[in-house]
């Protein structure tokens, strides 16, 4: 009966003036007394400082959603290390960079096919990459694809452990890392080994991935209008695509004559053509292996930048292509 009470007391009740007294302190405190109520009802009081929180300082991402400033910093530091492994030290340097990269690479991508319960042997690929980077180096080209044979027969044996179950599946997977990271990343010791001008075959195969990826990525901000593969890439226009193709072989013609001396410049243009064209596709190609595999980068290994092989994606299929165009129209001394 209490309430009861309470509810027809008049306001100027010294009792009721007493009650409020006592409470004012607990509304205070962030308590609030519903008066239409005959019921005592308490809810929390939101503080000023709660109700509108001050927004975080928001930190400067790419149109990814990347972290720019470390993206930009990991990009400086790969590119200056690549530069001077190839400059410096007789490009042993570089060499040992291949062969770091391939096996990173590999481990990579052993990791992000797991996800869809795929398990390739990662030993021979550990073992099979650096053989076939040595045997590029060493060997050619004529011997280059031994080392694929050999890797291949490594994972098919040394799958035998795992029993038969998912045998097919874990071998086709290890199959196809073997062929796309360490098999296509070779093809840079290839194209560093002559040693006239071996240091600026890879420079500026190196150059042309750049201006691909750089006149793509412009050209689609202010012309893309039509995409060209919406399911794999929804970023990628075919007008990103031939600002690619013209700014690379553009880019290309001028740079290969004053590089290789040996070059003309529609040598360049057809060089800088094809290096776009597979720099795209290897985009897209890894792009596809991601979508497939549901995961958004390979590994969060370079800060800013995913993985290594969200990294070699565009310049994996150039390496080969550049190295057979230019073994084609500027062959080494």
């Amino acid at each position: 009966m209490a309430h009861l009470d309470r509810a027809h007391r008049a306001p100027g009740d010294p009792s009721t003036r007493a009650r409020q007294d006592v409470a004012a302190p607990e509304a205070s405190a962030g308590l609030v007394e519903r008066a239409e109520n005959p019921i005592l009802e308490v809810v929390p009081a939101v503080p000023a400082s709660d109700a509108q929180p001050s927004p975080e300082p928001a930190k400067r991402k790419s149109r990814a959603g990347r972290n720019l400033p470390a993206a930009i910093g990991v990009g400086v530091g790969l590119g200056g290390a690549v530069l001077v492994s190839l400059f410096f030290f007789d490009r042993w340097l570089f060499l040992g960079l291949v062969v770091v990269a391939v096996m990173v690479g590999a481990w990579e991508m052993v990791r992000a096919v797991s996800v869809q319960k795929a398990r390739p042997p990662l030993v021979p690929l550990l073992i099979g990459g650096p053989a076939m980077v040595g045997l590029a180096w060493f060997g050619g080209a004529d011997v280059l694809p031994l080392g694929l044979l050999g890797t291949l027969l490594l994972l098919f044996v040394w799958r035998f452990a795992g029993g038969v179950q998912h045998y097919q599946r874990d071998v086709t997977a290890g199959a196809l890392i073997a062929v796309y990271v360490p098999f296509l990343g070779s093809f840079a010791a290839l194209l560093a080994y002559p040693a006239a001008d071996g240091s600026v075959r890879v420079l500026v195969t190196i150059l042309a991935v750049v201006l691909s990826d750089t006149g793509g990525y412009v050209t689609g901000v202010f012309l893309g209008r039509h995409k060209m593969a919406p399911s794999i890439s929804p970023a990628k226009s075919w007008e990103g695509f031939g600002g690619s193709v013209v700014w690379t072989a553009a880019g290309s013609a001028v740079a290969l004559p004053l590089l290789l001396p040996d070059a003309v410049w529609w040598h360049g243009a057809v060089f800088g053509a094809a290096v776009s064209i597979a720099s795209v596709l290897g985009d897209l190609g890894e792009s596809m292996i991601k979508r497939d595999l549901g995961v958004k980068d390979m590994s969060n290994l370079l800060p800013g930048h995913g993985g290594l092989m969200d990294r070699l994606d565009s310049i994996l299929l150039a390496l080969p292509t550049a190295y057979a165009v230019l073994a084609f129209l500027v062959p080494p001394s």
